[in-house]
């Protein structure tokens, strides 16, 4: 345990030195923020995977039975595999203004912020409280702070505003797309690739069904955005994966399409949705059966990240305006968890130290003036809450 006052940066060297990659447990630097917060006083809430191998931690410090402010982050980043980094990524390793590695902007940086602020949370004598809640699997679809969620306002306290951490560059975001990824599975027959009337071809079919999204890409694009706020300005569609066929002189039996859709706000998903099935089923399929009867076209969801709405004039967008000294919002194009707490009836922005521009490189880093600008925004909450 470490002794004595930290600092935000000395907090955020160990948070980087867990190597808590998506694909890996989080369970030690839950462990790590469990015990730094005992050491002053703070009980934590474990809020366990269904595997028990990753947990969220929920805290409170201030009067439990009062709503108060969430200040929401992830502990999960992505992999470095096959990336070129100069440093070790699970180091931080300054070099003039800028400490890197590997969830330095996204988004340990916030979480370390946080916890550097506790002592002064504890020493506040708060009268609206400050809860901590800190994530895991953000960057495989949001989905690993849904189980915490959805206890707040049942057997945990319900807070009346929620600033999710991520890296904005300390500007007060209202609104983000969604984030919505499928997994298309053409199903045909193997043959001969001399004899290809004997076979149905996964590929061939899986290239019309590429091509029909790439319709709908364009159809976006020409649709643009009625707000004027996001960049890109549209809804998109992008197919990102295709894997299929086993060998030269076979027919393709099978081909998988991962792609996916980011939203607008107001995007209507499950039409764009139907109308994809509509020409998987009715126009692609009838080919593939007419050689191979068993064959099939089935679409899976993978995740879904729901899109932050803005909510002018909410008590969280209010709050962050105030602590960052600004007058107006702004959108992203990326998504976060804001949109789980926001469903859950929780007003929510977004508002964290770093620039999105360097998270998921090799030689992520964070600039120190974000850090200290973050400080200062954490510090006014408290004296916000300890009124």
């Amino acid at each position: 345990m470490l002794a004595g006052r930290t600092t935000t940066e000395e907090l955020l060297a160990h948070l980087v030195a867990f190597d808590t990659t998506s694909r890996n447990s989080n369970l030690a630097l839950i462990g790590f923020v469990r015990d730094y917060l005992e050491a002053y006083g703070v009980a934590s809430v474990i809020v366990p995977s269904e595997d028990g191998r990753k947990a969220s931690l929920f805290a409170t410090i201030g009067p439990a039975e009062i709503g108060g402010v969430c200040l929401s982050g992830h502990s999960d980043v992505v992999p470095v595999d096959g990336q070129p980094w100069s440093t070790d990524p699970f180091e931080l390793t300054p070099r003039e203004d800028r400490l890197y590695g590997r969830g330095s902007c996204d988004m340990k940086g916030f979480v370390a912020t946080c916890l550097a602020l506790v002592p002064q949370m504890t020493a506040a004598n708060l009268s609206t409280p400050i809860h901590l809640l800190v994530s895991y699997d953000e960057e495989i679809g949001c989905t690993g702070v849904v189980p915490a969620v959805r206890r707040l306002g049942v057997d945990l306290p319900l807070p009346r505003a929620c600033i999710v951490g991520e890296p904005t560059s300390m500007r007060v975001v209202d609104a983000h797309k969604s984030g919505i990824a499928y997994l298309t599975t053409v199903t045909g027959r193997e043959a001969h690739s001399s004899m290809p009337q004997l076979g149905a071809n996964a590929i061939f079919a899986a290239a019309e069904l590429v091509g029909e999204l790439d319709r709908y890409r364009a159809e976006l694009i020409e649709a643009g955005d009625a707000s004027g706020r996001f960049d890109p300005p549209n809804t998109t569609v992008q197919v990102t994966v295709i894997d299929g066929g086993t060998a030269g002189n076979i027919v393709p039996r099978q081909c998988g399409i991962r792609w996916n859709v980011r939203g607008l706000p107001d995007f209507d998903e499950p039409t764009l949705l139907a109308r994809f099935e509509r020409f998987a089923q009715g126009v692609v399929l009838p080919k593939l059966r007419a050689s191979a009867p068993e064959a099939s076209i089935v679409t899976d969801f993978i995740y879904r990240v729901p899109p932050l709405r803005p909510q002018t004039g909410s008590e969280a967008e209010l709050l962050a305006l105030r602590l960052a000294g600004q007058n107006r919002t702004y959108t992203v194009s990326y998504g976060t968890e804001g949109g789980h707490f926001q469903a859950q009836g929780i007003p929510t922005v977004i508002c964290g130290p770093g620039s999105i521009d360097q998270a998921h490189k090799p030689d992520e880093f964070i600039e120190v003036a974000q850090l200290r600008a973050c400080e200062r925004f954490l510090t006014g909450l408290v004296a916000e809450c300890a009124k």
